[in-house]
Order: structure tokens, then sequence, then C-alpha cells
């Protein structure tokens, strides 16, 4: 736990305990500790809402009870079932463990011999039970290493000390109980195998190079023949393409479509090269059946694009029809960027493109139908934003933290979406997010970082001061469009939103006055019945950090999303944000271009 604006933490380990406390740093805050039989909970008193608010609970999932998943067993709260065997070990009783009961732990596969046996390394875990280990704050990594070998009891080591890199000991002797797997954070767990476990999983510390070399040429030599053969049926299947439309679906080829440089085009990947991209494409006739010819109860959507569609595909199948309007300004360049982007685009927090339509004028991309709309049509409706509980909107905030990673580091290319706002943000039928809309995105090369344009595009609001002022993007400009975000998804409040006692300020400025004055809870939604208080403010305070006004100073999504997801890191004290009050619409060169309810904004030029 780290320091806020509510409570104080002191983490006291000496020969004799190990314990933590804490303090209340606002003598005006009322809080109280309820305990029962199954949760902990600390809530604090609202004198504005006149009701107690939840702040913490515990456990916050199954994972958080101990021993879920007995001796040797794993728990990872993201999988189902939630529990599994560490490699080298098996369910002790198979029956129980099928019927998702964890608790009879694992048994090993193969025995341990105490002589040639290895260490399987397991990254991002909480370490285990440490109630029977011991402790050595004095050796290092490697010596502990050695001493787990020496002792055949030994079942597992780790460092004792993270924070200087990687020094201390644990050793367990005994069976390991109430690991736990993390997306992010964690530690390094280093758990006792037979040799043999150790090969046929693929070790972390084995020295068996012969074996690791003959595994390598394996897999080398088959990914050869799987691409040959691939290459071949795609070859195949491309030629036999060309002409062939059946059930009102054929392939295009937007092989016209010439790259251009990372800061003058949409598409870069080895300058001036030609790209071809084949996408399925339906007839006109099967969507205009699919929407009733465009019918006005089948509009589910409008947009700087054009008008989305409902649509139901004769299979049964419902899809969204994104429908380019033929006085939109962003028009085929924008069409083919979102088609070339998307269709190379594979996470489960970007919406999925099933293909596009071509006929005449019209030009519409068909999309997976997202039942409950976009984030907007939600969050800032009074009525409907009851059904966002906290656990809901945290989850929302983590998908789109991992989609916009996906954009900037893990996929093929890096891309900068440009456009992020709540409308851009779909959601499913579980409320899951998904970014959607790619027409203003670019594409950035290996070591670029950022870019020039003369025509700013986007929705103000949103776009980063360097990007609306100056016209230089790069993924800080989505990374501030993401802290604007998150601000709203916490409060239920736009950005340019106006406050009766604050009208200068937008959600920015009033959140950072909040943050000074130490009041940042006051942001949070009330409609939500029940909050994690404190996973709501280090939220907002991620949000600060990601709309400070330098872009030097963002940071990175990768480093939001540890941020985001361990409730134990130390967060940087956030800057002043870009945007702290509300222009009016005589005090600026371009803001009669913008509105109050976020209209996009289609050409600026940049100061």
């Amino acid at each position: 736990m780290q320091p806020n604006s509510v409570f104080a933490f002191h983490f006291i380990n000496d020969d004799d305990e190990m314990y933590y406390m804490y303090q209340v740093t606002d003598n005006s805050v009322v809080s109280r500790f309820v305990m029962n039989q199954s949760m902990i909970q600390r809530y604090v008193w609202f004198d504005s809402r006149v009701e107690w608010s939840l702040y913490w609970s515990m456990p916050r999932d199954q994972c958080d009870y101990y021993g879920e998943c007995g001796h040797f067993g794993v728990c990872n709260s993201n999988d189902s079932p939630i529990c599994e065997c560490l490699q080298g070990f098996e369910p002790k009783d198979l029956d129980a463990w099928n019927m998702r009961d964890g608790s009879g732990g694992c048994v090993r596969t193969t025995d341990l011999d105490c002589t040639s046996d290895g260490f399987l390394r397991m990254s991002k875990v909480k370490l285990p039970d440490t109630a029977n280990s011991t402790v050595n704050a004095t050796m290092s990594l490697e010596e502990c290493r050695e001493s787990c070998l020496k002792n055949c009891s030994c079942t597992a080591y780790s460092s004792s000390n993270i924070s200087e890199g990687d020094s201390g000991c644990i050793i367990w002797p005994d069976e390991l109980m109430d690991i736990r797997q993390y997306v992010d954070g964690g530690q390094d767990l280093y758990v006792r195998l037979a040799a043999s476990d150790l090969q046929a999983g693929g070790e972390d510390e084995s020295k068996n190079k012969q074996v690791m070399v003959i595994i390598v040429i394996s897999i080398a030599s088959g990914l050869l023949l799987l691409g040959s053969g691939g290459f071949c049926i795609w070859n195949r299947m491309r030629k036999r393409s060309r002409g062939n439309i059946r059930s009102g679906l054929r392939l295009v080829s937007f092989d016209s479509v010439t790259a251009l440089g990372p800061t003058q085009g949409h598409f870069s990947e080895e300058n001036s090269r030609e790209k071809e991209l084949q996408l399925p494409v339906y007839d006109i006739s099967t969507i205009v059946a699919a929407t009733e010819n465009f019918s006005a109860s089948n509009k589910i959507g409008e947009g700087g694009f054009g008008t989305v569609y409902k649509g139901e595909l004769e299979e049964g199948h419902t899809v969204a029809v994104k429908r380019l309007s033929k006085y939109s300004l962003q028009g085929l360049d924008e069409f083919k960027n979102e088609v070339m982007l998307i269709a190379k685009l594979q996470h489960v927090n970007l919406v999925r493109l099933l293909g596009c339509c071509i006929h005449g004028e019209e030009r519409m991309l068909i999309y997976e139908y997202m039942r409950n709309k976009s984030l907007n049509t939600i969050i800032f409706d009074k009525t409907r934003s009851p059904q966002l509980t906290w656990p809901k909107r945290f989850n929302i905030i983590i998908g789109i933290a991992r989609g916009l990673l996906y954009l900037h580091q893990d996929s093929r290319f890096r891309i900068i979406h440009r456009d992020l706002k709540a409308s851009n943000i779909l959601l499913d039928e579980e409320l899951n997010p998904k970014i959607s809309d790619f027409g203003l995105a670019r594409i950035f090369g290996g070591d670029q970082t950022d870019a020039y344009t003369k025509k700013v595009v986007g929705t103000y609001g949103y776009m980063s001061p360097e990007y609306a002022m100056d016209g230089i993007f790069s993924v800080k400009s989505d990374v501030f469009s993401f802290g604007v975000l998150v601000l709203e998804i916490v409060s239920g409040k736009k950005n340019r939103g106006i406050y009766s006692t604050e009208p200068q300020l937008n959600l920015l400025g009033h959140a950072w006055r909040l943050w000074k004055e130490g009041n940042l809870m006051e942001l949070i939604d009330g409609s939500m019945s029940l909050c994690n208080v404190s996973e709501a403010l280090r939220c907002m305070q991620v949000g600060l950090l990601c709309v400070q006004e330098r872009a030097e100073e963002r940071p990175h999504m990768s480093t939001v999303i540890l941020m985001l997801g361990s409730a134990s890191a130390m967060l940087p004290q956030p800057k002043q944000p870009g945007y702290c009050s509300d222009r009016s619409t005589t005090d600026t060169e371009w803001s009669s271009s913008c509105t109050a309810n976020d209209v996009t904004v289609t050409i600026v030029e940049g100061r």
C-alpha cells in the first residue's frame, strides 16, 4: 500500500515481528472498519452525500482467499478455471479438480533426487506463504540458489528484497501454499523440479543446452514447412478469389494504394512500396437488405465519418454498418486508412472489422455489432450510468489501456489512434470495451517517436496541447486522451461539462483543484452504490499523470497498466494538466470549429 490523500501506511519488519499500520492523514475524514466471516471492509464518510462509501475491501476476488488452489497450485483470477498446477505437478484429487475445487492441491509427477534437480522460474507471482520459510537478507540471488540446491528439503527460493536489485534470500523447505499469478507486478519465484520435468516443459534454469538446440531446430524446421505450405495455399486462394462473387461476398484488394512516409500518409512499411490488402466485401444488395434499406429505425450512431446502422445478415449474424457520408470531410483516404489498419489488428479490446462494401460512390465498413453501443451513451446518462458499477468501470479502464498498449507497442506496427474518446469506445454484451474508429490513425516507423501535421484532426477536449496547438502527435497524444477518458469514467462527467461553482474550469481543471486540496474523492460518481475508493483514487491519480501538460512527463501505456494493476506501486505526484480552463469561443482562433458536445474537429491550423 502507498500513502494517499486519506491514509498513510507504514510497514514494520524486524527480528520479532512483521506488520503494517496506517493512520488518517486528514483529521476531517471519518472512517470505520467492518469485519465479518467472509470480508474485511474500510468505509469513509461523505458529508456531501450523507452516506458511507466503501474505500477498500478484501478479498477482492476468489484468488484472495487463502489456499484457494491448495499446495503447489497457482490461482489466476483471469483464467477459467482459476486453479492450475505448477509445471511438473498434477492434481491430487482429479475428480474434485474437474469440479473446480482446487483446495486439495497438487502433487509431483516426478520425485526429486537432490542431484540433478533444477529450477523453474515463475514470473509475476505472489510468493507462497512464508510461515515456515527462512530469510537471509545478506545473500545474493545466486547464493540463494546454491543454498537451496544443497538443501534436499528446499522446494523453492526467491529474492527477499526486489527494491535493491534482487538481494536477500527466501527459502521454502516444504510444500508451497497460496501462490497467485498476476498480469503485472509480483515477483520471480524459482520452483525446484526434477530434471525430466524441466526438460519436458522448457525449463528456465536448466543447463541442458543440447536439448534446447534440438527444440529450436525442430521448431524452426516446422515453421519453415508450415510457412511454405501456407504460402502455397494463400497463393492458390488468391488466384481463385479473383472474380469470385458468391452469396453477396467477395474479396477486394487495395493494391493501388501507395504507402507514404510516416509523417505524410496513412500507411508506412518500407517507404514507397505498394501493399496489397485482401478483405471480404459484401454486395450492396446484402447490406441494403440487412439494414432494411438504411432505415432510420436501424440507425445506432452518427459521427464525422457518416452514419452507423444495425444490420441483420441472412445467416442471422448481427453487424454494424458504418456508411460513409457523401458530404463527409473524412473521405476515401480515411476509409482506406481504416480498412488497411484495422484489418491487420487482432486484439480483444479492438473492434473487429468483418468486411466492407464498395458500390459506386457508396463506401461502407461492416463491424461486429456491439449491443451496448458506445461508452458515452451510458457513462454520461444519469439514468443508465448506475449500471456501470465500479468493477465494470475499472474493467473498462484496464481494457482501454490494454488496447492502447497493443497499438503502441505489441502490434506489428506502432499505431497512434489520434481520436480516442468516449464515443469511440464500444461496449459488448458484457460491457467489455473495444476501441473503434481508426480513420484518423497513423503508423510510425521503427525508431520514430513523433510526427507533425498542418491538418489537426480530432475532438477538442481529448486532444493533447502539443497536438492541438502545434500539430505534433505521438503515443503521448493518445496517453493524454486516455487520461481524459479515465477521469470521465470515474466521475461520470464530460471534460467539457459546466461546473456551477467553477464555470471557468473543465473536468481536468476541476480534478486538479481537488487533487491539490486533498479532496479528490469528491470527484467519484455518486451514482455508484458501492465503490472501491482506493482503486478509484489510484485511477484518478493515473489519469492526472496522463494529462500532464508536457508530453515527456506523461507515462507510457506499459507503465500505466503497471500502475493501475499494482496496489503497492508508488505513484509519482502529477503536475498541472494541459487545458485546466475551458476556453470560450471568443478567445481562440480555432475554437469556432469546436462545440461543447464533442463534435469532431475536422480542420484546425496549428499555431
